[in-house]
């Protein structure tokens, strides 16, 4: 069985694996006190042009994203959402569990529309009642989107300039950073995302690593980060061994590892686009990075998975599946050649 099920089944990449056991037996303080983590962050500080960001390195996404939303957050105030947005759907509720509410609003393929945001922020505040309703703290958008889909740069200024409007903090979700920035279809780059929000993370578990997120604050001064290791620990995202992070990231970073990797599974997630378009399968939305969304019937559905196994992603009304095709730093030509072959027999 081929799997295409998601962008993190592969295990790390070999120069990651290699620097792990070269440095295993070197003793180190713990908790990311370390100088393997020190370099990696000034690393990620050099490719985003700030040198006094804040940088921390945190265990897994769902981890990233409640402390980070905790963080900026008071107790009577929610977070602003898509209803695709991973917060709002595949994180068994971790948000609401600390006590803050998805506000969730319509998303356009995958993505927030500012002009959505004003309208709902207008009302808002028009509303008498407001102060006995849940207030919006912040907003939370991901990039690339849960559908692999991509804010242009233009689209982020008009975020951003709606979250300053109402004083929003805004966190971008990067914890398929790589794939988005990578894309064909990408007008940015990390020095542009670091100037476009209050706080990000660049996804080390999608892009190469055993695991691992960096959580980068590019204005620290205005963070208020005083506590913000405390809240890691609280939350289950300091990992002990630090220095297996700051490892990984120092690799990932210090000769372009990191977006070689996410280039390849673009590369690899278009020539399966490329594969269902030519055999006339349309899709479900038209994604520019390693997440493709092909929409199957029934029969060729049941071919597919016979060999090869993907997410199914939702029922739609005419009968039809939309499924998901995900690839990752480490999908093969072999595992492409093999699919492509048998998408060609479902003619």
């Amino acid at each position: 069985m081929i799997k295409f099920e998601t962008d993190y089944q592969e295990g790390a990449s070999p120069e990651i694996l290699e620097r792990l056991v070269k440095t295993n037996f070197e003793q180190t303080s713990g908790y990311g006190e370390d100088s393997h983590c020190q370099r990696a962050k000034e690393l990620i500080r050099k490719e985003i042009n700030r040198p006094n960001a804040a940088v921390y390195f945190m265990a897994g996404g769902t981890q990233t994203n409640t402390t980070v939303i905790k963080h900026f957050l008071t107790p009577c105030e929610g977070v602003i959402a898509v209803n695709s947005g991973h917060i709002n759907v595949h994180e068994s509720g971790a948000i609401e569990a600390t006590g803050h509410k998805v506000i969730a609003l319509n998303a356009h393929d995958g993505l927030l529309d500012a002009e959505d945001l004003r309208l709902y922020l207008e009302a808002f505040y028009a509303d008498p009642t407001h102060e006995h309703m849940v207030l919006p703290g912040m907003v939370y958008i991901s990039y690339s989107s849960e559908l692999g889909t991509l804010y242009k740069k233009s689209m982020l200024q008009e975020i951003k300039s709606v979250c300053s409007d109402y004083g929003l903090k805004l966190f971008i979700d990067g914890a398929r950073l790589g794939a988005g920035l990578m894309s064909d279809s990408s007008d940015m780059t990390m020095q542009d995302i670091a100037g476009l929000c209050d706080a990000f993370y660049i996804g080390g578990t999608k892009t190469g690593a055993l695991f691992g997120e960096a959580v980068i604050f590019p204005e620290p001064e205005k963070a208020n980060l005083k506590q913000f290791t405390t809240l890691i620990k609280q939350q289950g995202g300091l990992l002990a061994k630090g220095r297996l992070l700051g490892i990984q990231f120092e690799v990932l970073f210090e000769d372009g590892l990191y977006f070689r990797n996410a280039k390849h599974a673009d590369i690899q997630a278009m020539k399966i686009k490329k594969a269902f378009s030519e055999a006339g399968i349309k899709f479900l939305i038209d994604s520019p990075t390693n997440q493709q969304f092909p929409i199957l019937t029934r029969e060729q559905h049941e071919k597919l998975s016979s060999k090869f196994s993907y997410e199914t992603w939702q029922p739609l009304n005419d009968g039809n599946i939309a499924v998901r095709f995900c690839t990752s730093w480490a999908t093969t030509d072999y595992n492409i050649d093999e699919l492509t072959r048998a998408i060609k027999e479902l003619k």
